[in-house]
């Protein structure tokens, strides 16, 4: 099983009414809840850890897990308020607009944290909830705790309108990079933490600290990954953009999900991966999200959809 570990919220995304006025439709959404979906799509076993509200968002959250077939054994519930972002497209990229003071997400707390079974082979964090506290340091704890014996995978999906402190915010990114066996990262987010364009350095700076594989996503333009032997292109899939919503999250999936299938998500297994082996991981994962570009939201697709 791979343990998705951070937010569940409701997306506002823009919508047309019947009588064409423009509305906000709720969605389920959160880029580890999406990637969680997406990987038990794909067929993988998933579970989830986060704290979900009693709200009537958080039972939205819940079905839509229940959906895709994701294992909710570590799910928290809490009677707190639900995290809400309201989304604007411009030109198909997502802009965000957070709601999040005092809900379930934020308060997720260190007692809160599942004893996970040696069948857990791997977790994957990443974006929102690793900010603010207490969620960010208990996710960090979990990630730490789970590091020597856990595969880690990891994705910052910055979203700097939330980021009030970016001293401390980097400063926990960085205290993570060197336990991920595969950090998968945009090329803002990667310019947005090194402040510069560079991105075969910044790969190279984050190996030597740590970091087993480096895939920089960089959209349009394709994807760029790392090894510590091998630095892999892998070109755009030529699709007609929807728009970019839970692409990232699903590439991630796709990521997580082709290491498994072709027995590679082990410590050792990463450490030795072969510049073949990853190329044909990653040009998976780039057909998984092209689906998801391809249709409104974040709706990654379903294992039957890979195979056509």
């Amino acid at each position: 099983m791979i343990v998705c570990c951070g937010e569940a919220l409701i997306d506002f995304l823009p919508r047309t009414s019947t009588e064409g006025q423009s509305v906000y439709q709720p969605f389920c959404g959160g880029s580890i809840f999406n990637t969680a979906i997406a990987l038990s799509r794909l067929g993988h076993k998933t579970g989830f850890f986060c704290s979900v509200s009693k709200d009537f968002f958080g039972d939205m959250l819940i079905d839509g897990l229940k959906a895709s077939g994701v294992d909710l054994r570590y799910v928290r519930r809490a009677e707190k308020p639900s995290t809400l972002a309201f989304v604007k497209l411009e030109g198909g990229q997502a802009r965000y607009s957070f709601f999040d003071e005092n809900s379930a997400v934020r308060l997720m707390a260190k007692k809160d944290v599942p004893k996970l079974p040696v069948t857990v082979k791997a977790l994957h964090f990443g974006s929102i909830s690793l900010i603010p506290e207490p969620c960010g340091g208990t996710l960090e704890f979990l990630l730490k705790r789970e590091a020597k014996a856990k595969v880690i995978s990891l994705d910052p999906n910055i979203r700097a309108s939330l980021i009030k402190d970016r001293k401390s915010y980097l400063a926990r990114i960085n205290r993570l990079i060197p336990f991920a066996d595969v950090l998968k990262i945009s090329d803002e987010d990667t310019h947005w933490i090194t402040g510069s364009k560079d991105l075969d350095n910044a790969a190279k700076g984050w190996l030597k600290k740590g970091a087993r594989i480096v895939v920089i996503t960089r959209g349009g333009e394709g994807v760029i990954a790392f090894t510590g032997r091998a630095r892999i292109e892998i070109p755009p899939v030529k699709v007609k953009v929807a728009d970019t919503v839970g692409a990232g999250d699903t590439f991630t999936a796709g990521t997580l999900f082709a290491l498994s299938k072709a027995g590679l998500l082990t410590k050792p297994k990463l450490a030795a991966i072969g510049e073949a082996q990853l190329r044909s991981v990653l040009e998976f994962a780039a057909r998984a999200a092209a689906i998801t570009v391809s249709r409104p939201g974040a709706d990654p697709p379903w294992a039957k959809e890979m195979a056509l």
